[in-house]
């Protein structure tokens, strides 16, 4: 294919590009270097236009393919943020600042979509417009919402878009992807309970917050396990329980537990966010407490439309030939979700070999793997709006 061997001949470029992000990582909206090269060389690039400042520190890049008889417009999408992670890879690239790493890919990312946007600006084999799209703050800040709030889909008249994301444990060069939910809404509560304090030694004068919070954190399970229909995916975790008390023999007055739910339907979200509230309630109620739960939405379900996720599984296949199409759906979320409910699209995974799973201090992406992603990047263009 000529786009994955035109891929080829540039991986030294992507791969000097993707270092020294590695080795400069920012977080969330902080990404101001990040932006500012991938602007750069957007420009380096001929990019027909290039807005920053989207979505706070986003970078958009316009390129209009040879002819424009339809009027079609296609979004490609790529994360810039890294995590507040010590390093541990040792490798001579390695993150200059410590408690800073990419350990998700994102280096990758962007400079696979850089590769694909220079690309498909030498070339503009295409009829219609192509915005490749720099977002921040993807892992935890919602910059994808940012950009959606901030007018992009509509400023640059997007009417599909797409999306990728490196997966360690599936071989470089494979894709997998399906149709419907493919990443779980990710949200979040906090659960204070109150009590009465008491020393330990005369638990009876007292209300054991520390007893209760327990007995919330079992009763918490039985949502997922006898609440929801065992065919749809619900995760509920307690992942932290914290006393007010650091002392062996007393009794806190308050406890704060706090959580995460992962659901792939929108209608079990709703009954869970309910139930949570009940549970805690009702739990701390029936032992003489008080609980109050503040449950807050995160990221939707990142749902892929069928007829679009086609059009990926068919660009996947025509790149490597190695394609899951019914892979199987995480519950980890991705604030590319917003995009897609904004417009019709799909997000695909591609492999990243026998690595460090993501957010792992060993983690690392895989140079290899983007001429794979690169070309499917430039490839959705040129299959959705081949050239008149």
């Amino acid at each position: 294919m000529p786009v994955k061997n035109r891929f080829a001949e540039m991986l030294p470029e992507i791969t000097e590009w993707r270092r020294d992000f590695h080795q400069n990582p920012e977080l969330l909206y902080d990404v101001h270097r990040t932006a500012g090269k991938v602007a750069g060389l957007l420009r380096d690039f001929g990019c027909d236009e290039v807005v920053e400042g989207i979505g706070r520190t986003g970078v958009v890049g316009v390129i209009r393919g040879k002819t424009d008889s339809a009027g079609k417009v296609v979004g490609l999408r790529a994360d810039m943020d890294a995590l507040p992670i010590f390093e541990a890879t040792g490798l001579d690239y390695a993150s200059k600042t410590p408690g800073k790493m990419h350990a998700c890919g994102h280096d990758g990312h962007t400079s696979m979509l850089l590769g694909a946007a220079k690309y498909l600006a030498e070339t503009r084999n295409f009829d219609g417009t192509a915005i490749v799209i720099f977002q921040p703050a993807e892992e935890g800040g919602g910059g994808g919402r940012e950009m959606v709030q901030d007018g992009m889909i509509e400023r640059f008249g997007i009417q599909e878009v797409y999306g990728m994301h490196n997966m360690p444990g599936i071989p470089v060069g494979h894709f997998a992807i399906r149709p419907g939910a493919m990443m779980a809404a990710a949200d979040q509560f906090d659960i204070v309970v109150t009590g009465k304090g008491a020393h330990a030694a005369s638990p009876h004068l007292g209300v054991d917050t520390t007893l209760v919070a327990a007995h919330i954190v079992v009763a918490l399970q039985s949502i997922a396990s006898r609440n929801v229909d065992p065919l749809k995916q619900v995760v509920v975790s307690v992942c932290t329980f914290r006393t007010e008390s650091e002392a062996h023999n007393v009794i806190p007055e308050s406890v704060l537990l706090r959580g995460t739910v992962r659901t792939m339907d929108p209608e079990v979200q709703d009954f869970v966010q309910a139930r949570v509230s009940q549970v805690a309630e009702g739990t701390a109620l029936a032992l003489g407490a008080r609980a109050e739960v503040n449950y807050m939405r995160g990221y939707p379900v990142t749902m892929n439309a069928p007829v679009e996720t086609g059009y990926a599984v068919e660009v996947a296949q025509s790149v490597s030939g190695q394609v899951n199409a019914d892979a199987a759906p995480l519950m980890g979320a991705e604030d590319f979700s917003y995009m897609l409910n904004e417009r019709p699209g799909a997000y695909i995974f591609l492999g990243n070999g026998d690595t460090a799973g993501l957010h792992h201090p060993a983690y690392n992406f895989d140079d290899n793997a983007a001429p794979f992603g690169a070309s499917w990047y430039a490839g959705m263009v040129e299959a959705r709006m081949p050239a008149a």
